[in-house]
């Protein structure tokens, strides 16, 4: 996922943008949302997300996130560079190390974006 679909994204929700229940998306908003729920939808990469979005301090090194995982170190790395393209996370490289950190406004705008309007029915 581009920068320019993650703005997408985020024209289409939060406080300034109606919600997927209160008003149908158009056809690029169902494009860049769908990028990042396919990136959500692969448990290595939810887990991934839970792991770096609840690190102490707000981040995560990838020496910590690698060993909890019975995969190879590339493909670790796979799976945090697509839940990085599609605006959940973002990195910084220390030295030899690359710290992730969760991005709490692409979660927010999601949350928004799937949040029933006050007073709907059921």
């Amino acid at each position: 996922m581009s920068k320019q679909e993650v703005v997408a994204l985020s024209r289409g929700a939060g406080d300034c943008g109606p919600g997927l229940l209160s008003t149908p998306l158009d056809e690029d908003q169902a494009d860049s949302l769908a990028k990042v729920f396919k990136a959500l939808g692969d448990p290595v990469r939810l887990r991934l997300l839970s792991m770096i979005a609840s690190g102490a301090g707000g981040e995560v090194c990838v020496c910590d996130l690698t060993p909890a995982f019975d995969l190879s170190q590339p493909t670790i790395s796979h799976h945090l560079k697509l839940l990085k393209q599609a605006g959940l996370i973002d990195s910084e490289r220390r030295g030899t190390w690359v710290y992730y950190r969760l991005l709490p406004e692409t979660t927010d705008r999601l949350a928004a974006i799937l949040t029933r309007p006050a007073g709907a029915a059921s």
